[in-house]
């Protein structure tokens, strides 16, 4: 074998000539020996195509070599020809040795092209070939858990951490930990992206674990932690807007909307930073710089709805009703439809003194909100400035009937009667 070393050095040595002159001669001259040796090194240091064509030749005299065909897929796979991988695994007779790896291989083949209960199977068949070999748990969970399964995915790692917790290179308490705060159990995946830590920081890793606390409730574990996420890389755009709602659950508003415009200003064209820093400003009274921001979230994502109709109420807030029917017909002219958009626009037709219009708009929403007490109210109150008293007498009457304690629609009905009384 110090032929197929000496070819390795001069790889590692830059000497790509020359090594390719001796792997040539093993190609076509060496021994079979020879060609499987240099073929696993070239595989493993990232020689694909080369490996390649070492395994095919050595498959001509050994077409049923089950350990050649799961290398000669390895090669495949590497390279993107998927069906050739394919289609060498599936000649790997049951009875070899190298038939269980076959099986993760294949597994993983299917996993990738979305046939996920196709490398289900294949996996748990390898596992019923061995079924105390901890790589295959390892992969379950990971199907599992890309198929959104968190149960079975928190059974398969809970498997595998008796005996591994870092299988190629993949740390199983963060898995673990991951699949436990997808599945919604908080609480039980902090002590897992703890361990991961302790094993190894990572960035990605300390997001998911103060994302978590934060779910969790744990808001100044969160905080900490996302903090410390930022001196490690302040660039790392995702942790900014949940900083921001972990200081706002603290009630720490200034230092919440501080973080959302630092986070703005790394991510300028993040429309989620824009909205909900414009809700911040709101909570804060600066009712310009909210409109700013909703405005600003508004012109990344015209059919951004939820920021339209924050939007929307400020500016009624504003009494700028011209504007609040730019923005329902923004959101119209991109085909959504949206019932509050109904009754904004009717509200300000009503107070741009356009009546018939804003009626028609009424009378659209009242199908959608005649059971919302806030709406039956403004509703009520334009069709007694419109006169149209029998109508307003029928939404007040309703109006007491969900709130018999008002005192002022009580007062509103008395006065609508004495008017009629009046008559």
């Amino acid at each position: 074998m110090e032929f197929v070393d000496k070819i390795i050095t001069q790889l590692e040595n830059g000497q790509h000539e020359e090594a390719l002159k001796g792997y040539n001669i093993v190609l076509n001259e060496g021994t079979n020996e020879e060609r499987f040796t240099l073929g696993e090194e070239l595989l493993h240091i990232g020689f694909i195509a080369e490996a390649k064509a070492l395994f095919e030749k050595l498959l001509l005299a050994y077409p049923e070599e089950g350990e050649l065909l799961v290398l000669f897929a390895e090669a495949c796979m590497e390279l993107g020809e998927e069906e050739e991988a394919i289609l060498a695994l599936d000649k790997i007779n049951e009875n070899d040795p190298s038939y269980p790896q076959g099986l993760l291989l294949l597994a993983d083949l299917y996993q990738m092209d979305g046939l996920y209960e196709v490398s289900e199977q294949k996996l748990l068949k390898a596992k019923a070939a061995l079924p105390d070999e901890v790589i295959i748990d390892f992969a379950l969970g990971e199907l599992y858990l890309e198929e959104g399964k968190f149960l079975e995915a928190i059974r398969s790692y809970h498997a595998v951490l008796p005996k591994e917790t870092v299988i190629a290179g993949v740390n199983v308490h963060q898995r673990l930990g991951e699949a436990l705060s997808a599945g919604g159990s908080f609480e039980e995946a902090i002590p897992h992206y703890e361990k991961a830590l302790e094993e190894k920081l990572e960035i990605n890793t300390l997001f998911n674990y103060a994302f978590t606390a934060l779910q969790a409730g744990y808001n100044k574990t969160a905080i900490e932690k996302f903090n410390e996420l930022k001196a490690l890389d302040p660039e790392y755009h995702s942790l900014y807007l949940y900083l921001a709602k972990a200081y706002e659950q603290e009630e720490e508003i200034d230092q919440s909307f501080e973080t959302i415009k630092a986070g703005i200003n790394l991510d300028e064209y993040n429309k989620e930073l824009y909205f909900y820093g414009g809700k911040l400003a709101l909570k804060l009274g600066v009712e310009e710089e909210a409109e700013r921001l909703l405005r600003e979230a508004l012109a990344l994502d015209p059919e951004f709805l939820e920021a339209a109709l924050t939007l929307n109420k400020v500016l009624i807030h504003q009494e700028k009703y011209e504007e609040v029917l730019e923005i329902c017909e923004l959101i119209q002219s991109n085909g959504l439809e949206e019932p509050q958009l109904i009754w904004d626009e009717a509200h300000a037709l009503w107070h741009l003194e356009q009546y018939s219009q804003a009626l028609n708009k009424y009378e659209a929403a009242y199908n959608y909100f005649k059971n919302h007490s806030e709406f039956l109210s403004d509703y009520g109150y334009f069709l007694i400035e419109e006169g149209k008293r029998d109508a307003a007498v029928e939404i007040f009457t309703r109006l007491q009937q969900m709130d018999p304690a008002n005192v002022e629609f009580e007062e509103v009905l008395q006065r609508l009667t004495d008017d009629f009384n009046h008559e």
